[in-house]
């Protein structure tokens, strides 16, 4: 994917995979060809990473493309600088994740939100857990704070989650 140009082509790939989405094909399998998935590939994202925003969006109509494109953003960003462009062998387990209902500091949820964010920014997120999911969406939107945002914090205080915590107390009472 051309670096200069790359939000063209992830807008190309996003119009198709709604499209796709709204005409019946609703499962990842084989969802994008060969070269699609060279291309995803070249900026560290993977089937998921479009399909999971393809879907909510076509079935819950958000996020939005100029959310995917942020956070596809952040996450291109945190592959080609930290990760020198080589993809993470790992992938963390969904249900090693903190329940849906854990809290830390008065905030549900975030406690699950903040290693969801450091393994979307690695490409960790296994196919079934979605940055971004609804949950998240209900998270960023009590606390005022976009989900592009929020995985540029948690890169900022990948090295001390307390700072990240203090951050989005600091948000929420902005």
């Amino acid at each position: 994917m051309e670096h200069y140009t790359y939000q063209k082509s992830l807008k190309t790939i996003w119009e198709g995979a709604v499209a796709k989405y709204k005409a019946g094909t609703t499962s990842p399998e084989n969802f994008f060809d060969a070269a699609t998935l060279a291309e995803l590939a070249s900026v560290g994202l993977n089937t998921m990473d479009v399909f999971d925003y393809a879907e909510d969006y076509v079935t819950r109509e958000e996020p939005d493309f100029e959310t995917f494109l942020m956070v596809c953003e952040a996450r291109r960003d945190y592959f080609l600088t930290v990760q020198k462009g080589q993809p993470s062998a790992e992938t963390i387990a969904s249900d090693a994740l903190p329940p849906k209902d854990a809290e830390v500091k008065g905030i549900v949820w975030l406690p699950r939100i903040m290693p969801k964010a450091i393994a979307k920014l690695r490409g960790e997120l296994p196919p079934e857990t979605m940055y971004g999911c609804g949950g998240d969406r209900r998270f960023f939107k009590e606390n005022g704070i976009h989900p592009a945002e929020f995985l540029r914090a948690a890169w900022a205080y990948e090295e001390d989650p307390s700072k990240l915590i203090d951050w989005v107390i600091a948000r929420k009472s902005a």
